[in-house]
């Protein structure tokens, strides 16, 4: 599975220990990380990802900022994406199998890298359920 990471300033030091984290042995990831250098904005880094994402050029996607919020509001902006923003590993599970986020957004000053690493776990360790969900993501898609 392909994963691309992006970040703004604040997010850039959680975005590196996922990195590692996700480059460890036996995770069998792909990790594209879009922001070697952070970006100058959280809304450039997360819409830089949204669209990576969308292309086809990764599977999932993990945005960094100092809150996440601002992240996932703009990344949401994007017709096609769904991004949450998550502080917990239930959500981050949730949210993929019944949303279908294509993204998450973590807020480094609010998740501590050991955390980081279990709602990234929850987040990919899991797949999109469809069936009935699929009304409100096509619901969600109406309004953009």
């Amino acid at each position: 599975m392909k994963i691309a990471l992006a970040t703004d300033k604040a997010g850039f030091e959680l975005k590196e220990h996922i990195k590692s984290y996700l480059q460890g042995e036996g995770k069998g990831y792909e990790v594209i990380d879009l922001s070697e250098k952070p970006a100058a904005d959280f809304v450039d880094s997360s819409v830089e990802l949204s669209h990576y994402i969308l292309d086809g050029k990764a599977d999932r996607g993990v945005m960094f900022d100092e809150f996440g919020a601002g992240s996932a509001m703009a990344s949401n902006k994007i017709h096609g994406m769904v991004t949450a923003n998550v502080v917990e590993e239930n959500t981050a599970h949730m949210t993929t199998q019944h949303n279908g986020a294509k993204a998450i957004a973590i807020g480094a000053g609010i998740v501590g890298p050991k955390k980081a690493e279990g709602i990234v776990d929850s987040y990919l360790g899991v797949d999109y359920a469809g069936g009935r969900h699929q009304i409100r993501l096509d619901m969600l898609e109406k309004l953009i």
